[in-house]
């Protein structure tokens, strides 16, 4: 069974390991990311969202729903911590 395991983690590890090889270089300037995202947002967030900071209007505007979820997933994990940990009288 260890065994099982032990080839189950291997072939995940080298797996995402081979993904990797995918992805652009680290603040490679010609990534997609850099390319077709990060202009929109510098050029077009002040107009759209009124906000001078362009981070708080990345956040805040362009992608609230996802903060909100990952709110909701630390609150939740917070209150599961608390009940795992508290002590009956």
């Amino acid at each position: 069974m260890r065994f099982l395991t032990f080839i189950s983690i291997l072939m995940t590890t080298a797996l995402l390991a081979y993904a990797t090889l995918d992805m652009p270089d680290f603040g490679d300037p010609s990534s997609p990311a850099s390319t077709h995202v990060s202009p929109v947002y510098i050029q077009e967030a002040y107009e759209k969202t009124a906000t001078p900071n362009i981070v708080t209007a990345v956040l805040a505007d362009y992608r609230s729903y996802d903060t909100l979820g990952e709110t909701v997933v630390i609150f939740t994990a917070g209150v599961v911590c608390m009940m795992l940990l508290r002590r009956e009288k």
